[in-house]
């Protein structure tokens, strides 16, 4: 017997008491009943692993009929103790059951793993009471809505096409669904963040960390959330997310040329600033309105029509900016940085920030990236008055205007 059989056996046998310790401490002792406890499982565990022991030397039937004596025994206890308990489930059955397959898993194919997931095992089991507390307090509609989200992102998302169609092969249905999954779920867990912790503090998370992906879905999300209960802090959200665009493009042009740092600096700086003084302002206003966590604003945790439409709206445009682009060639980098702002700041920055390393002067390369930050805020700015309506606009259109012409006035006088 080797050392490395020794290991095998051994994490089997720990495997059957890491969950057997944990199906004895939630299930409490009951006066000495319970069907199976830590010795029980450890002995499934060692017997998974002298099952596979044994299917190396006789072969697979002898791993299977070890397997079919362990299931009918589980069986028989559990048909035993649904005479005196009728409202019992099967977790102890199942979980006795996977112990025997990672023991065989320790011993025939990866110790490591066969731990790692008994360790997952472990951890799902004893958190039974928050799991149900969880499932409790879900409404139909909150089912509903995670159910079709991951329809639209597990089933369909994977069964698109992702090529080019159309003039240009500008439209690329995989890109295009990924962008409604993605405003789909940022509005999803902007509904779960209100619904824990309250609209102020739920809707800034939510902008903060939906403003890390897409700025612009993020817009799109808090614009369609407005209410005059809950507008001040929608207008903190709207500002912060829409700041994050700044140190997003001054880290991307870091990454690629770090040159154009020092005259891109300031004018980022200063319309970022502008942007979090107003997200700022208005957190604290909503700080003085009464919240409510358990009644979230958006009583749909899932809406389709909203991303469908903006979904529509994106391929309009790549059309309109792949047009521009065809016809004016080379020519025109302050007009294709506004075009290609209008959509993503991201892909324009990137790119003028790697021309500027070779044949692009690095003053245009700089005013054509402000320029289109200052296109796609200009977009935000529309999608919250034609989504939000004009009294949103009225308490978030002042702080953005103000910052991209501090911005606009700080680069063209440096």
């Amino acid at each position: 017997m080797t050392l490395e059989l020794l290991l095998n056996l051994a994490t089997a046998l720990g495997v059957g008491l890491l969950i057997g310790t944990e199906r004895s401490w939630s299930g409490g002792d009951r006066d000495g009943q319970e069907m199976a406890g830590i010795r029980t499982f450890g002995l499934a565990g060692l017997f998974g692993g002298l099952a596979a022991l044994s299917a190396s030397h006789f072969g697979t039937p002898a791993w299977i009929a070890m397997f079919v004596v362990l299931a009918l025994l589980t069986i028989a206890g559990y048909v035993i103790e649904s005479r005196t308990n009728t409202d019992r489930g099967m977790t102890t059955e199942m979980a006795l059951l996977l112990t025997f397959l990672l023991g065989s898993l320790a011993v025939a194919e990866s110790r490591l793993l066969a731990a790692a997931v008994a360790v997952v095992v472990a951890l799902l089991l004893s958190l039974k009471a928050r799991l149900h507390g969880a499932l409790h307090k879900l409404n139909e509609a909150e089912l509903s809505g995670v159910l079709k989200l991951l329809f639209i992102s597990v089933v369909l998302l994977p069964a698109l096409p992702n090529q080019g169609y159309g003039p240009w092969q500008a439209f690329n249905p995989y890109t295009t669904w990924w962008m409604v999954v993605l405003i789909a779920g940022i509005g999803f867990a902007a509904y779960v963040a209100i619904r824990l912790l309250g609209t102020r503090h739920g809707l800034m998370i939510t902008a903060l960390l939906g403003g890390i992906v897409s700025s612009t879905a993020m817009t799109i999300t808090l614009a369609r959330l407005d209410s005059g209960k809950m507008r001040h802090a929608l207008a903190a959200g709207l500002l912060a997310t829409s700041a994050l665009m700044f140190p997003r493009v001054l880290l991307e042009v870091g990454v690629i040329n770090r040159t154009l740092l020092p005259a891109l600096l300031a004018p980022m700086l200063t319309a970022g600033l502008i942007y979090a003084a107003g997200a700022l302002f208005y957190y604290l206003r909503a700080g003085q309105q009464p919240d409510n966590a358990a009644e979230p604003p958006l009583k749909n945790p899932f809406e389709l029509g909203p991303a469908l439409r903006f979904a529509g709206l994106l391929v309009l445009i790549l059309f309109l900016v792949e047009a521009a682009q065809r016809g004016l060639g080379d020519a025109g980098v302050y007009l294709i940085a506004l075009l290609s702002g209008l959509t993503d700041v991201d892909a324009i920055t990137l790119s003028l920030a790697n021309s500027a390393r070779t044949d692009l002067a690095e003053q245009v390369a700089v005013r054509g990236i402000f320029l289109a930050a200052l296109s796609n805020s200009l977009v935000k700015g529309g999608l919250i008055v034609f989504i939000g309506g004009r009294a949103l606009a009225m308490l978030t259109l002042p702080f953005m205007f103000s910052g991209l012409l501090a911005g606009l006035a700080v680069l063209w006088l440096l």
